[in-house]
């Protein structure tokens, strides 16, 4: 198998070239596009592209969303550095989702048991205002609305015949 090795100046790629080319070098978009020459004795508003043409407003390409720019910048990071974030932020969500549902079980738990201990204390103490009323109630029909306002009742001994 023979190569050929000569030199030839017309070919003369140094590689540089492709380093200096962008993504975005396509027909319907060159850098040139956008830059605006400003004109002496022009106002700012009556600025041209370099073309010489209106701008071109580029509407067939959709609007990036911020989650794809997201996903895009993860790229330059090392994959330990990803997977490490990825861990991180999983273990955090998990974490997160059942401390939650941790302090569901125990609010749960606190208002079902304070209920249960102190729904007769709530009960006792509403009986015995219930008859404390009453007792008020029934002396005021007894001896009078006054007498049933001033208070207990000294005990006076029944007067003698």
């Amino acid at each position: 198998m023979y190569m050929d090795l000569t030199y030839d100046p017309e070919q003369n790629d140094s590689g540089m070239e492709s380093l200096t080319a962008s993504k975005d070098d396509t027909p319907e978009r060159r850098p040139e596009d956008s830059f605006i020459t400003p004109v002496l004795g022009t106002s700012p508003s009556a600025l041209t592209p370099v073309t010489g043409g209106p701008l071109k407003e580029y509407d067939d390409e959709p609007d990036e969303t911020l989650s794809e720019r997201l996903w895009g910048l993860t790229e330059m990071f090392p994959d330990r550095v990803r997977s490490g974030t990825y861990t991180l932020t999983t273990k955090t969500w998990s974490g997160v989702k059942s401390l939650y549902g941790l302090s569901r079980s125990v609010m749960w738990i606190l208002a079902s048991s304070s209920v249960i201990l102190f729904a007769p204390v709530i009960f006792e103490v509403e009986r015995a205002q219930v008859e404390e009323m009453q007792k008020s109630q029934q002396k005021q029909v007894l001896l009078g609305t006054n007498t049933a306002l001033s208070g207990p009742m000294p005990n006076i001994p029944p007067m003698p015949r």
